[in-house]
């Protein structure tokens, strides 16, 4: 089978899986996601104290993903949404150095995942996966490094 390059958002209702340099996209500095540049890579965090602010989920985008590692440990990170869809789902935080382990669920109206680097987590090599899984909702999935005592990471706007 040859290969075949696009260039701009192609849609597949299967999946396609991003390979190669651009696979990877490394934020420095407050930023909002969109569909066509962010959905279905890695995004590396290099902003200890940014923002990153999700698409409006749409239905046609219904199915997006955005998965975040942390590369630079926070110290006020937000991942947030337009402050209409919300977040379902879980993190875990684990601090290494107590070998505790929490996990949390959002409230029904949070719409933002706050990393201060202790105690809601953010150290580098933390990990957050987000899915657009219907109208005004984000499922989210991950794995916080932390340390102290551990605390909900996710709050209202």
């Amino acid at each position: 089978m040859g290969q075949t390059t696009f260039s701009g958002p192609v849609r597949s209702e299967r999946g396609f899986t991003a390979v190669g340099s651009t696979s990877v996209v490394n934020l420095t500095a407050e930023t909002t996601l969109t569909y066509a540049d962010h959905v279905g890579r890695i995004i590396e965090i290099n902003d200890a104290d940014g923002a990153v602010t999700l698409p409006t989920i749409t239905s046609d985008t219904i199915g997006a993903s955005y998965k975040f590692f942390v590369g630079t440990t926070a110290s006020d990170l937000d991942i947030k949404t337009d402050g209409t869809d919300k977040f379902v789902g879980n993190l875990v935080i684990a601090a290494s150095a107590t070998s505790q382990a929490r996990g949390f669920a959002p409230g029904a109206t949070n719409d933002v995942i706050s990393m201060n680097g202790t105690t809601t987590g953010g150290i580098a090599g933390s990990v957050v996966e987000v899915t657009a899984i219907a109208t005004a909702e984000y499922l989210v999935t991950g794995t916080l490094l932390g340390s102290g005592t551990l605390a909900t990471p996710f709050a209202d706007a």
